[in-house]
């Protein structure tokens, strides 16, 4: 980490943000985004409340989401990862490498469901998209129905905050949604962790890949966010509210001012929750805006900022680099292979050997 600081304090705890005034007047709005704009680019992270996602929705999701992780493993194992060459399914504890180190939570990962393409098209990254693998119906009823209605509800959530970024970075409000193109591929984890053991994470620091995401830790908490000292913060759980934070695409496309920050989880007993990260089309740029002198001088003028870096890539790791040594990439499709290669390296060698150069 960057030993020169700015002036500004260290963050110590986790700003929070009410949608409520979104619905307001025209000034409220403004001044509402404003503000997101203002706490992302301090801290990264803030809770999200007044958020209009339905209640009975988020309960009958993290209930059809325990039901699936108290199944038998031989049940589980009909959608295992490793049978998906675009990466979606179930995975045991440990399956998950971040910054090649192992994590400890079981998961289910899926996507928009996009049209596949040909398994050898280049660019590679093309071949992500495709089918979420499902259990029958009869195994689990209603678990495809809740989860994708639940993905449906955030994703609209996460086109809110789209528009609300852009009117603080004093942008046209649809910005955003006009680079997130043709097939946008937004992507959730439904997650179980386990007590994490002693000296090991449930997920090892990492940033996010994607644009923003939206998290609900059930109840347990956990998540914790490194700030300027490397001081380890913790993020409360909130029923009424969901953790958002920001990722690498958008730390590329605002040049810097508003960073992905880096997050772990850490829990001492079991604990369950879920990840909406909201994303572009596969071919998405991720080259930066063009935003004021006010946004550019801030960057210019704060280490924290101008410094940081993105996750370090597979062939870094091999080579012992970790952490944030990597650089920006042009498309959001890149960033994404990358993630996939860095944490799934032997799914990657199963299904596409002829992408890695240490298979």
């Amino acid at each position: 980490m960057n030993t020169e600081m700015d002036n500004r304090p260290a963050f110590t705890s986790i700003p929070v943000i009410s949608l409520a005034e979104w619905r307001g007047s025209t000034q409220e709005r403004l001044t509402l985004a404003r503000d997101l704009v203002a706490a992302c680019h301090q801290v990264g992270f803030f809770l999200l409340t007044d958020h209009g996602v339905d209640e009975d929705l988020i309960s009958r999701y993290f209930t059809a989401l325990k039901s699936f992780f108290a199944l038998p493993e031989e049940t589980k194992h009909l959608i295992a990862k490793a049978n998906s060459r675009h990466f979606r399914g179930w995975e045991a504890v440990g399956a998950e490498l971040t910054n090649n180190r192992v994590d400890f939570r079981e998961q289910i990962d899926l996507s928009t469901e996009n049209p596949a393409r040909a398994a050898d098209i280049l660019p590679a990254y093309l071949r992500l998209d495709g089918p979420n693998q499902w259990l029958p119906e009869a195994v689990l009823p209603g678990f495809r129905s809740v989860v994708m209605e639940y993905f449906s509800a955030l994703a609209g959530l996460a086109d809110e905050l789209m528009e609300m970024l852009a009117m603080g970075l004093d942008l046209p409000a649809t910005t955003f949604a006009e680079r997130f193109g043709e097939l946008p591929l937004g992507f959730m984890k439904l997650i179980s962790y386990p007590p994490t053991p002693h000296g090991q994470a449930g997920v090892n620091g990492h940033h996010d890949a994607g644009f923003l995401t939206l998290l609900m830790q059930h109840g347990v908490g956990g998540l914790q966010v490194e700030n300027e000292r490397g001081e380890w913060v913790d993020v409360p759980p909130r029923d009424d509210a969901f953790v958002v934070n920001l990722g690498e695409m958008l730390q590329s496309m605002t040049g810097n001012y508003l960073i992905a920050t880096n997050h772990r989880v850490i829990s001492q007993q079991q604990r369950y929750s879920s990840a909406y990260f909201h994303g572009p089309d596969l071919r998405a740029s991720l080259e930066p805006l063009a935003l004021g002198p006010t946004f550019t001088s801030a960057v210019a003028e704060s280490p924290r900022h101008r410094d940081a870096g993105f996750m370090a890539s597979r062939a870094q790791l091999l080579t012992g680099e970790e952490g944030l040594a990597g650089g920006a990439v042009p498309v959001f499709g890149e960033q994404m292979w990358n993630y996939y290669v860095r944490s799934y390296p032997d799914l990657v060698r199963r299904h596409y050997p002829e992408t890695l150069q240490d298979a």
